[in-house]
């Protein structure tokens, strides 16, 4: 794949559902939602296909951001959204399955938020 079999276009949260709707009307599929934290914000990909091309919808948010689901139009972001819940300790609201931050069970409450230094040892293997 190239670079220019794929798009990402930035978005505003409040266009989310607005613009995943049309996605899905457009006969794209849902391939997968990621979420990364850059700095202090967290950035969320929703990563579409169609005719083997990826658009990718791309927003930020803060930790105490409520996002809204987009279960509503492919049901299965659930596994998704209470992923992002459970390792980022995001809340998404409106989540058709919505696992209550039990979807994933982690030692470390929010594991992809922490930051583990040289002291602290209790989240290493033993």
């Amino acid at each position: 794949m190239t670079l220019d079999q794929q798009t990402t276009i930035p978005i505003g949260m409040d266009e989310l559902v607005i613009r995943t709707a049309q996605m899905k009307k457009d006969g794209c599929r849902l391939v997968q939602i990621g979420c990364a934290q850059v700095g202090d914000d967290f950035e969320i990909n929703y990563t579409f296909d169609k005719d083997f091309v990826l658009t990718n919808l791309r927003t930020t948010a803060k930790q105490d951001t409520v996002i809204p689901s987009v279960s509503g139009v492919y049901w299965g972001a659930f596994v998704y959204e209470n992923e992002i819940h459970d390792l980022f300790g995001i809340t998404v609201a409106g989540i058709n399955v919505d696992f209550k931050g039990v979807f994933i069970r982690t030692t470390v409450r929010h594991p992809f938020t922490v930051t583990i230094t040289k002291e602290d040892t209790s989240c290493q293997n033993k």
